[in-house]
């Protein structure tokens, strides 16, 4: 059984994001929140709250227990870029791109044996 957990429209580019997911890709559930904590980007706090949020859909709504949970597929992808203009010389503008992302986890029960 499976658990998921989704994070859209999250203030952050999809390529740091990614940076950080690939720490904690197939790593057991408490291995995964202690590399979050001690990693030093912004995207890890973000990271940990959908972890959390997947392990706790799991245990509620699957009665799967924490100790054995694990990261079985966590990714980024691009959500919509907002737009915005700054004013440059001589009456031009220059276009800046504030990129947001969805971050999605599922976690799994381990098998024993």
């Amino acid at each position: 059984m499976e658990a998921k957990a989704q994070a859209r429209f999250v203030r952050i580019s999809p390529r740091k994001a990614r940076a950080v997911v690939d720490l904690v890709r197939h790593k057991n559930l408490d291995e995964a929140l202690s590399i979050l904590r001690y990693t030093p980007h912004r995207a890890a706090r973000l990271v940990a709250k959908v972890v959390n949020s997947a392990a706790a859909n799991a245990e509620n709504n699957y009665d799967l227990r924490w100790g054995n949970l694990y990261v079985e597929r966590i990714y980024v992808d691009e959500g919509p870029v907002f737009k915005r203009v700054r004013p440059r010389a001589r009456g031009r503008r220059y276009l800046i791109r504030k990129p947001t992302s969805h971050i999605t986890v599922v976690v799994r029960e381990r098998r024993e044996g």
